[in-house]
């Protein structure tokens, strides 16, 4: 069973989940897809992860560049896994679109891929901002879809340039 906590974000609250020793979500808790990779119900409880992974959203809040990311265990379909795994590539400060990472997923997977496909792994991530899928933009660089809310992502990003 997992448990969860909850963090008090400047954009709104989040709640995290883990499995015992790993991040296995984190949701602002009215976006899109909330929760859905927790497994059974799931009771609040401290452990050491997620006062690991409050100190690393705190130092993110504060405008710096968290350091190492909590352990994390991402619970998705393998095309999921493969998508996350590009977003945690894209750098702090910096955006990739959805054309960009189908782009290097058909030369992992050998056959096309689709932005729109891309767009609903993304969708679906279940570990906001550590993971993260408020640096993928549209073809034209503007910003689109985000579980969170377009304004969070916006402010994100804003959070990530002042650096």
């Amino acid at each position: 069973m997992d448990s969860i906590t909850r963090y008090l974000s400047p954009l709104g609250p989040l709640t995290l989940a883990s499995d015992g020793t790993s991040l296995v979500g984190l949701w602002f808790e009215e976006q899109r897809y909330y929760a859905k990779s927790l497994m059974g119900e799931a009771e609040e409880k401290n452990l050491p992860i997620f006062e690991e992974t409050k100190k690393w959203l705190d130092a993110y809040f504060a405008g710096m560049k968290p350091a190492e990311r909590p352990p994390l265990e991402m619970r998705g379909t393998p095309f999921q896994k493969q998508v996350w795994e590009i977003l945690e590539t894209i750098p702090y400060g910096t955006t990739m679109t959805y054309g960009e990472i189908a782009h290097q997923l058909v030369g992992k997977m050998n056959r096309p891929m689709s932005a729109q496909a891309v767009g609903g792994a993304v969708a679906h991530n279940p570990i906001s901002i550590i993971i993260p899928c408020h640096r993928v933009v549209g073809a034209n660089g503007h910003l689109t879809g985000y579980a969170g809310g377009l304004s969070r992502k916006e402010q994100l990003l804003a959070l990530e340039r002042q650096q």
